[in-house]
């Protein structure tokens, strides 16, 4: 049913859109060239369809790559800045300056040094949906849970591994939704890396139909993006509810 609520949700906003596009279209009498009418729309996805299909799975493999790694490190460092000493705030301070300067204009930087490919793709990605996921995680495990924590401690069965736990569990819901988030943070990252300097996935290509003026290919490329995502976000949801459930019943 989430998988559903995700991909239907999706289509009616990527209609919506693309029927104003439409309207801006016929409205003001714009060319074919300017915005491509259903027909051109139509053609152009029966073309490009199957390329751009698996140009947008690279980009979500890469995407993927790069969220497990940006959540595994903000997991660290929530764990390890989660109390209030003086390392614990030396910890939470220096992840926050990492994401002082934009990550855009990191990006260049990056692309110098490491050059195109897999890894500069992975890096930028992993650094776009970081933080999000820092504050939240952060946040979480900062935040103790005294009814239950107040028995170990008193019973002296306390240790730091049962209150990460205990903290996750009861903040698995908040956990579940920032991961979804950081899902559409992950695969906009990946996008974005592609278009300023890469040979493969959907953000190269849109890069090259940009350059070709051809709208009908960015709104396909656009649509698939979207469907894509949107199926990902929904298996995310899926798994977070079932990781819940398996561990209610433990």
């Amino acid at each position: 049913m989430l998988l559903h609520r995700r991909i239907y949700q999706f289509l009616i906003i990527y209609a919506i859109g693309l029927a104003i596009l439409l309207l801006i279209k016929y409205g003001l009498d714009l060319s074919d060239y300017v915005i491509p009418g259903p027909v051109d729309i139509w053609h152009t996805g029966t073309e490009e369809f199957e390329r751009y299909f698996f140009d947008v799975l690279n980009t979500l493999a890469v995407a993927v790559v790069g969220q497990v790694i940006s959540i595994f490190i903000a997991l660290l460092v929530g764990i390890a800045g989660r109390q209030a000493t003086w390392f614990g705030s030396f910890i939470k301070v220096a992840a926050y300056n990492v994401q002082a300067y934009p990550i855009v204009a990191i990006a260049p930087i990056i692309f110098i040094l490491l050059g195109d490919g897999l890894l500069t793709r992975l890096l930028i990605a992993a650094m776009i949906c970081y933080f999000p996921v820092l504050l939240s995680v952060i946040g979480i495990m900062a935040e103790p849970v005294v009814d239950i924590e107040h028995f170990y401690r008193v019973t002296g069965r306390m240790r730091w591994q049962l209150e990460v736990k205990i903290r996750a569990f009861e903040n698995l819901n908040k956990l579940t939704t920032v991961i979804v988030g950081s899902a559409t943070l992950a695969m906009a990252g990946t996008i974005v890396a592609e278009f300023i300097a890469a040979n493969a996935g959907i953000g190269y290509s849109i890069r090259v139909a940009l350059y070709q003026s051809n709208l009908a290919k960015i709104l396909v490329a656009l649509f698939l993006i979207g469907i894509t995502l949107s199926v990902y976000q929904g298996l995310l949801e899926l798994t977070g509810y079932s990781v819940r459930k398996w561990w209610a019943e433990k």
